[in-house]
């Protein structure tokens, strides 16, 4: 990291950071399609270790085919496997769907728990699914999801000294306003797909960059005009949520 620059204090620069992401993203959501709390939980299972825009291919058939947690609980574990192979590590995957509907079945009376300790009991789930979803099917905020790439720019903007993602969130829950979270990660899960790549990161091209200690920028050929204001918006950006095999 540079230190030869004067940054605004953490806290301060993590509040900026947050108001230019919701201009720059401002219809930033989840990307995987469901319907109810039960299909957001078995798409993020899926999401492991695969895009999202594949497992957007894969479940309209799954949930026809098994729409609710019942369904799920009581299926052939090898057509559920048949059904999502195309996600990867499709066995593991499919008996940790399996096993997380039937507890919902029997412990939590066919619905998708909303407390973050029960929804860590389920099979599969670990704190990023359950924070992803509790905030888009409940519309609680229990913490910060924190994936590949909110665990990279983090890091990279100066926000956290540590690599482990539980101890990242601890520290961007004392930085963000609660309500902002979810917000915060699907923002910054776009932008590292458009602008803060892990091996090209194009810091001339980011609006972050005067409040990254990170920031590499190049000089200006003489005689350059300035180029226009960039709101970088993926075609298709997915926030890639991983399991635990849990996530």
């Amino acid at each position: 990291m540079c230190a030869s620059r004067k940054l605004p204090a953490k806290q301060q620069r993590a509040i900026e950071i947050l108001l230019r992401l919701k201009q720059l993203y401002p219809d930033a959501t989840c990307s995987l399609d469901y319907e109810t709390p039960m299909q957001l939980l078995v798409a993020t299972i899926l999401s492991a270790q695969c895009t999202d825009v594949r497992v957007n291919m894969v479940t309209p058939a799954l949930f026809r085919r098994f729409p609710d947690a019942a369904a799920m609980a009581g299926a052939d574990l090898e057509e559920i496997e048949a059904l999502v192979k195309s996600t990867g590590f499709f066995r593991n995957k499919a008996k940790n769907i399996q096993a997380a509907c039937r507890m919902i079945m029997t412990e939590f009376g066919g619905e998708v728990p909303k407390l973050m300790e029960d929804l860590l009991k389920l099979p599969g789930v670990a704190r990023k699914t359950a924070n992803v979803v509790s905030a888009h099917a409940h519309g609680i905020n229990l913490g910060v999801t924190v994936d590949t790439h909110v665990k990279r720019l983090t890091y990279r903007l100066g926000l956290t000294e540590h690599k482990d993602p539980i101890r990242i969130e601890r520290d961007l829950m004392k930085l963000l306003p609660q309500p902002d979270w979810e917000n915060w990660s699907i923002r910054i899960i776009y932008h590292g797909r458009a602008v803060c790549m892990a091996r090209n990161p194009q810091c001339d091209r980011c609006t972050l960059a005067d409040l990254c200690p990170s920031a590499t920028l190049s000089p200006k050929p003489l005689d350059t005009p300035e180029p226009e204001d960039l709101a970088i918006t993926p075609a298709h950006p997915t926030p890639a949520i991983a399991n635990k095999s849990g996530v």
